[in-house]
């Protein structure tokens, strides 16, 4: 494996960071380049919805990669979300949506970063720029990437480039994009069969500012108080994750997908930052955020700036 160039997104792989690598992967060899996707985590349910639908297996799961190993990174840019071994491996590209944090290399890059809902819009642009096909297969792959990273076009991350993109997508993926695309969320929030330590960990990111580490987690739900149901077994891994990774602030962000709104549980000697950012006292260590459904754009600049 070490002699191929490997693709992939940030670890607790989302939709976009599974979807935005396969299809890559599929522009690059379409292009002549020989590139291969690959995972840094679990396939979590809403991603296993589109592979189901496409009838496609998942790529295949890394843990670490060798000194001097060729990647090509999209979804992520920060080396704390990334691969085992990122420090000494040879970053030839990174595709991006978010803030450049903590990010250096040894040697000149390709840099595609865009502050866009969707990484899978950068690469749409991308397969456009190049005068490259979309064929079906991708075409799925980056519908369900946007659909997933904006909520449907809901969520405050959404710029005119996803809605430009889904619109010119629809009708090569061949899908209804409301009833799809909702069936698709739907999947990703059934969390009946989780462990709470596993809940926590579906999509957690690790951030740092002035010395101080901090996470913030989202799991998506039609209904909140079905999640609060398990509250104190929660706060319980919650507390004990932040004493493994000495942590001062930990965030799980609760977030009905259809009311877009989110509930959120905050442990740690830094959940002062909360009132301070968004205004709300927190009430047995829990606050409601009207309207509030992203980490990217509503949670993290917030607490980031205030931390």
């Amino acid at each position: 494996m070490e002699n191929e160039v490997l693709i992939f997104g940030h670890k607790n792989p989302d939709t976009d960071s599974i979807c935005s690598s396969m299809v890559h992967e599929i522009l690059d060899r379409k292009n002549g380049w020989k590139t291969k996707a690959v995972r840094l985590g679990n396939i979590n349910k809403e991603t296993q919805y589109v592979l189901n639908y496409l009838g496609i297996e998942a790529p295949e799961l890394i843990e670490r990669v060798e000194e001097g190993q060729s990647v090509l990174l999209v979804d992520h840019n920060e080396f704390k979300q990334s691969v085992e071994g990122i420090e000494k491996a040879k970053i030839v590209s990174v595709t991006d949506h978010h803030k450049i944090a903590n990010f250096e290399t040894s040697e000149p890059l390709y840099y595609l970063a865009k502050p866009y809902g969707c990484t899978a819009t950068i690469l749409y642009e991308q397969f456009k720029n190049l005068g490259v096909e979309i064929e079906k297969t991708e075409a799925v792959l980056m519908a369900s990437a946007i659909i997933s990273d904006t909520l449907l076009l809901k969520s405050p991350t959404t710029t005119q480039y996803d809605r430009k993109a889904l619109e010119e997508l629809t009708p090569i993926a061949d899908i209804n994009i409301q009833q799809y695309g909702l069936e698709m969320l739907k999947a990703g929030t059934d969390l009946d069969d989780f462990s709470v330590e596993e809940l926590i960990q579906i999509d957690a990111k690790e951030f740092e500012k002035n010395g101080v580490k901090f996470e913030i987690a989202q799991v998506n739900t039609v209904s909140i108080e079905d999640v609060l149901k398990r509250e104190a077994q929660l706060k319980e891994v919650i507390q004990k994750t932040i004493d493994e990774k000495g942590l001062s602030l930990y965030v799980l962000a609760i977030t009905d997908i259809l009311n877009s709104n989110s509930e959120i549980i905050a442990l740690g000697e830094k959940t002062g930052v909360i009132k301070v950012a968004f205004g709300k006292e927190l009430v047995d260590d829990k606050a409601f955020l009207e309207g509030v459904v992203s980490r990217k754009k509503q949670l993290l600049p917030e607490i980031d700036q205030n931390i």
